[in-house]
């Protein structure tokens, strides 16, 4: 089992900064790709961005240009820095995980339990 703990979320003004944090746990020995999604109210859950373990990155279209993801393989952790924030940007934060290799087996998904992030106008 892998355990995400997602960190960071909160209230901020349209145009200010946020740094999302999450750490995976769980007697995990890889974790091949990781990311955040989000929902909002009444919409589905959409990729804001995420990254392999090589470091190539994929980025929804909404936050091209204004967030940036990054990882450390070695804690095991990933980063949403997320500049020029929009009201649109509010939802719910997810920390999502894919093949995990642990000392129990493959895990192919997990998720976080979620951060808030309210963005006023």
């Amino acid at each position: 089992q892998v355990q995400l703990v997602e960190s960071g979320g909160g209230l901020v003004q349209a145009g200010g900064s946020l740094r999302l944090s999450c750490a995976a746990s769980g007697s995990i020995f890889r974790v091949n790709a990781m990311g955040w999604y989000r929902q909002a109210p009444g919409k589905q859950r959409e990729l804001v961005a995420d990254i392999t373990s090589g470091g190539s990155t994929n980025y929804g279209d909404s936050v091209k240009g204004r967030f940036t993801i990054s990882r450390d393989n070695a804690k095991n952790t990933v980063s949403l820095q997320m500049n020029s924030l929009k009201p649109e940007d509010t939802a719910v934060y997810y920390c999502n995980a894919r093949k995990v290799i642990t000392a129990k087996g493959l895990i192919d998904d997990s998720w976080g339990q979620g951060t808030q992030v309210t963005v006023s106008s």
